[in-house]
């Protein structure tokens, strides 16, 4: 347990940003579930916009530090390439 003010108040800080983080994952989680989605659901032009959507929104997150840079290029570049494959 934290025996000093210095430790206390990180512990409110990390609290702080642990509620932030939380919710900017949860708006990428449902940005890419938005895309796949329209993608399960055949609409080529709808996974697109989709897409076009949740692009920065992914990055926002790599600059803010909730997701590692090669995995939101690899995310994007996996949903592109599905959308790709699509019958238009």
């Amino acid at each position: 347990m934290a025996s000093n003010a210095t430790a206390k108040k990180r512990i409110r800080q990390i609290e702080r940003r642990t509620v932030v983080n939380r919710q900017r994952v949860g708006r990428l989680r449902t940005y890419v579930r938005r895309v796949e989605h329209a993608i399960a659901e055949g609409d080529k032009a709808n996974a697109q916009a989709a897409l076009k959507a949740a692009q920065p929104e992914m990055m926002r997150g790599v600059t803010k530090g909730v997701a590692h840079r090669n995995t939101v290029a690899r995310k994007i570049s996996r949903l592109s390439a599905r959308i790709k494959a699509m019958e238009a």
